[in-house]
């Protein structure tokens, strides 16, 4: 048995200045003799980074902390003991979800089994709402505190899932602004910790970068970001290279860089790019972004990574027909793209479903491309939807809510020895 020290939980703050530190918590939080253990649950690419860097701040917080669940290299990469890797849960779309039903089940069963032997002291579930809601309910039941780390899209659409949350859910962690008086609303306990893509994306030589993929600095560059989801490359790439193909028939100067996530496979992504001068880079969004005149983005977290480096970008995507025509009854919302719903007004084109076509990408592109006055105004937008991300500390601000309901899930487990 185990013996605990009481530990005094700070009142909920949401510091979202520069220099924020979690000395607060930290202080007020007494060590537990024994190691934790934390559930992590993230089922895609940019959760798995998101959660690599609060896990990364609790051990130093908390070194002999145990960390288990579903994640992605980065989690691997931070000692995380992985039930299932995010390539194995990467769906989306109704219909694709039905067809992957048998593999999520059988990781979740998988999962539970872990959660079962291992008695975890709390949970981080981050988005991932089709299968980590269900898990939220398998958690309450065991009684795990869970924290909610990157809201579902409840706001967005099924908003019924707020209900779920709601009876399972210690705390939400929100990442946009909008998301903090959604949930108070709704009676759930949130915390606006801002984005941590403001920490993540730092300053890019942009020269060297290029001049190391073999293209020419003073020539423009157009970035395409097809989607970090093996469906969603196989969607959107073949409409993109023949939008590329469009692009360098009208602008022979043009030069394009596709980038890819670290997961996908290269050699598939390359084959759809052929005919095209366009050059397949894996793990470097960042820096593709950063050297980009224009970018053509899939929305989702990429459309967040090209609003903070300022990127003028043209946003794209497709689901399969079925689940457009399944799921568009339930949207609530008036954009797609992520600057838009932040700056709560359309700064960004989007082109969704049939309006993303070959033509009408090049077209959009090029608008950007030819008005130099229509890129200085979306940029100043685009830097009003950075500052309203919140400003540097937001993984530490997540551990700091993470730590907190740590100590109150020991807490409601003490016993003597």
């Amino acid at each position: 048995m185990v013996t605990v020290i009481r530990a005094c939980l700070p009142e909920e703050t949401n510091a979202l200045g520069g220099g924020h530190k979690h000395n607060a918590v930290c202080s007020a939080y007494t060590r537990i003799v024994d190691s934790l253990s934390l559930l992590v649950s993230c089922g895609e690419t940019s959760g798995d980074l998101y959660a690599a860097e609060v896990v990364r701040r609790l051990r130093t917080r908390q070194p002999d902390l145990r960390v288990f669940g579903l994640g992605g290299d980065r989690l691997a990469g931070e000692g995380v003991r992985l039930a299932a890797h995010v390539r194995d849960m990467a769906v989306i779309g109704l219909f694709e979800i039905i067809s992957s039903l048998r593999r999520l089940h059988g990781i979740y069963r998988r999962l539970l089994d872990e959660i079962d032997r291992e008695r975890p002291q709390a949970a981080v579930l981050v988005d991932y709402s089709g299968f980590n809601l269900r898990l939220a309910r398998a958690l309450r039941a065991r009684n795990v505190p869970i924290v909610y780390y990157v809201s579902p899209q409840v706001w967005a659409w099924r908003r019924g899932r707020v209900r779920t949350i709601r009876e399972t859910v210690a705390r939400m962690a929100v990442i946009f602004p909008f998301e903090e008086p959604f949930y108070r609303a709704a009676g759930v306990p949130v915390t606006f910790v801002g984005h941590p893509l403001v920490d993540l994306l730092r300053a890019h030589d942009t020269d060297g970068f290029l001049k190391k993929q073999g293209l020419d600095p003073d020539r423009p560059v157009i970035a395409v970001l097809p989607g970090s989801r093996t469906g969603e490359t196989s969607r959107h790439l073949p409409l993109l290279a023949r939008a590329v193909a469009r692009l360098e028939k009208t602008r022979p100067e043009l030069q394009f860089l596709v980038a890819a996530a670290p997961h996908l496979d290269a050699t598939i992504l390359a084959r759809r790019l052929d005919g095209t001068s366009a050059r397949l880079v894996q793990g470097r969004s960042h820096d593709v972004l950063a050297a980009a005149s224009v970018a053509v983005v899939a929305s989702g977290t990429a459309t967040v990574e090209a609003a903070l480096l300022g990127a003028p970008m043209v946003v794209v995507y497709r689901v399969s027909p079925l689940s457009y025509v399944l799921g568009r009854h339930f949207v609530h919302v008036p954009h797609y793209a992520m600057a838009n719903l932040i700056a709560g007004r359309r700064i960004v084109p989007e082109l969704i479903q049939r309006d993303f076509t070959p033509e009408r990408v090049c077209a959009e592109t090029l608008l950007l491309l030819d008005d130099a006055e229509k890129v200085r105004r979306m940029r100043e937008d685009l830097a009003e939807v950075r500052r309203r991300l919140g400003g540097p500390g937001a993984s530490d601000r997540a551990a700091d809510v993470v730590q907190e309901v740590l100590a109150s899930g020991q807490n409601a487990r003490v016993t003597t020895s």
